[in-house]
């Protein structure tokens, strides 16, 4: 076995760019030669990185009372620019990466403080309630927004048929947690970027307002996989990661869910996470946002522009309960 020496001018290995690094930076510098061809578009354009196929059409009715009239988002940028770190932690990972999930079989085990606890396989969460359409915009916490047609219905539906008690205050999500299929959540030498599995969690009246939505689908079809397949929650009026994505646990509980972004750094992340455009990240303003395929920002709206879910938070400091 030959054993190399490193020589007077080899790097040493502190001054080598770990992998990772190197490639946030390279996806970056992809990102920004794409934006400026196309004059301030956020989503990726790199040749290799193709928007996903249209699967399973899925048919369901527009619910205009719940939906914005904002042009939707092109899928296109829809499938190709997300955050979901199972599968990697730049926005085009999902997209590259999530080809190994596989959303059938796929059940979700309902449980806790309930008087029916069952598990939901998917075929039955789709006939649970009449699917409907609902275009709601998406506000990530990092500045971006998109529009999407969603399908989905109320997640109280779904709540109901396990009748909560009397002692169930919260509603506590669990994602898919599985490295063969995630690359994303494999150990790794600089570490996981978060604790797996993702838990998410709501109070139980927000999970319940009619706004909630239990989602297994988007433009007329199901979830793309790097969207969230095959079943996901939407939360409009809440940043982006709280609609967890590839559920497969929700459970009624008494206490606030401890929720992964919250635990990875409870300064950045409240548990409430309403979109307020008052109460900045502590790494940059939330006073404006940008829509992906626009070049110009625009205001953050509170609530993000969801007024009807106001009453829920009657009386609360929403800039120390953020």
């Amino acid at each position: 076995m030959l054993i190399r020496i490193p020589g007077p001018h080899d790097p040493r290995p502190s001054e080598i760019t770990p992998r990772g690094v190197y490639l946030n930076r390279r996806a970056f510098m992809v990102g920004a030669a794409a934006a400026a061809a196309v004059g301030g578009c956020d989503a990726p354009t790199e040749a290799a990185l193709k928007p996903a196929v249209k699967g399973q059409p899925l048919v369901a009715t527009r619910n205009q009372a719940l939906s914005v009239t904002d042009p939707p988002t092109p899928w296109d940028n829809a499938t190709t620019y997300n955050n979901f770190y199972e599968f990697g932690t730049d926005k085009a990972d999902p997209a590259l990466n999530s080809h190994t999930l596989r959303p059938r079989p796929w059940s979700v085990e309902v449980g806790g403080l309930c008087h029916k606890p069952k598990r939901f396989d998917i075929d039955e969460i789709l006939r649970l309630a009449p699917l409907e359409e609902r275009v709601y915009a998406l506000r990530c916490v990092e500045g971006w927004s998109m529009v999407i047609p969603w399908i989905g219905y109320p997640l109280s539906a779904l709540l109901k048929r396990a009748e909560p008690t009397g002692a169930a205050k919260y509603v506590e999500f669990q994602t898919l947690v599985d490295p063969e299929q995630m690359p994303g959540t494999k150990p790794s030498f600089f570490g996981s970027a978060l604790d797996w599995p993702y838990v998410e969690g709501l109070r139980l009246d927000e999970a319940t307002h009619p706004l909630a939505l239990l989602t297994v689908g988007m433009y007329g079809h199901v979830l793309a996989n790097q969207n969230g397949a095959p079943v996901r929650v939407i939360v409009p009026w809440k940043y982006g990661f709280k609609s967890a994505k590839s559920l497969v646990r929700i459970r009624l509980v008494a206490d606030e869910p401890k929720t992964s972004w919250n635990k990875a750094a409870s300064n950045e992340y409240g548990f409430y996470s309403n979109v307020n455009p008052n109460v900045d990240h502590p790494r940059w303003s939330q006073a404006t946002e940008r829509r992906i395929g626009e070049f110009r920002r625009r205001k953050t709206l509170m609530f993000n522009g969801y007024d009807q879910v106001a009453s829920l938070y009657t009386g609360m400091d929403l800039k120390k309960q953020y």
